[in-house]
């Protein structure tokens, strides 16, 4: 019997939507990754609160065991693994996190050296983000595609996500996390240096762990030898 058209299902949509996630790369001891992973947590408070994981387990060498007890801690501690890259596939099954892979890196646009460069500039276009009012606590401002440019200050509690470099002209109080797409050339700049964490492709540090002689000075942060290395600005 034919269908009345009136009672005909309406056809299927997909939709496409990028989201933003944070890897966590694991590394052996598990147990001493977990210690320094329990430390950002209290000393950032709700940085992982809603916020989609991918946990990367490339080249790791652990057990089916090890996984599941991993995942286990994870899930403890309100972290919430969306997918796995580099696990062996049998250990992915009914209420595991699916597997993921080719995840897109910003390319590193310039090997960074051990001291900032003097009266020198990179020749390239890179898309840009202006906020020209506060980001106030709360408030998370992300913009993997390029740089972010904040006219004001950025209160705690609230951060800056940028896939290439963050500039603030006021007072960083909150989080900035810069190179957020895999870009070690990133760079961190601020007029006033009152940071509760800042990281540059993936590298944190803490308040606790930064240098207190930069405080409420102007700065700008960046890597070299896979270590965070700060300056104030003259």
């Amino acid at each position: 019997m034919a269908t009345p058209a009136s009672k005909q299902r309406a056809a299927i949509r997909f939709r496409g939507r990028s989201f933003l996630a944070t890897v966590l790369a694991p590394e052996l001891p598990l147990a001493d990754w977990l210690a320094e992973l329990d430390k950002l947590s209290r000393r950032s408070e709700g940085y992982f609160a809603s916020r989609p994981v991918i946990l990367d387990v490339s080249g790791l060498a652990i057990t089916k065991r090890d996984f599941a007890e991993l995942l286990a801690m994870l899930f403890e501690r309100e972290i919430k693994v969306m997918g796995v890259e580099g696990a062996d596939p049998s250990w992915l099954g009914f209420g595991m996190p699916p597997s993921v892979s080719g995840g897109k890196q910003t390319e590193i646009l310039h090997k960074p050296s051990a001291e900032p460069p003097k009266n020198s500039f990179v020749d390239r276009a890179v898309p840009s983000l202006l906020i020209e009012t506060p980001v106030r606590s709360g408030q998370s401002i992300i913009f993997p595609q390029g740089d972010v440019t904040v006219i004001g200050s950025v209160a705690s509690g609230a951060e800056i996500i940028a896939g290439n470099s963050i500039h603030i002209y006021g007072t960083l109080r909150g989080r900035a996390i810069a190179g957020s797409t895999g870009n070690a050339g990133a760079r961190i700049f601020c007029q006033k240096f009152e940071a509760e964490l800042i990281a540059i492709d993936g590298l944190y540090q803490t308040a606790d762990d930064l240098d207190a002689s930069l405080r409420g000075k102007a700065i700008q942060a960046w890597l070299a030898n896979d270590k965070m290395n700060m300056a104030a600005l003259a």
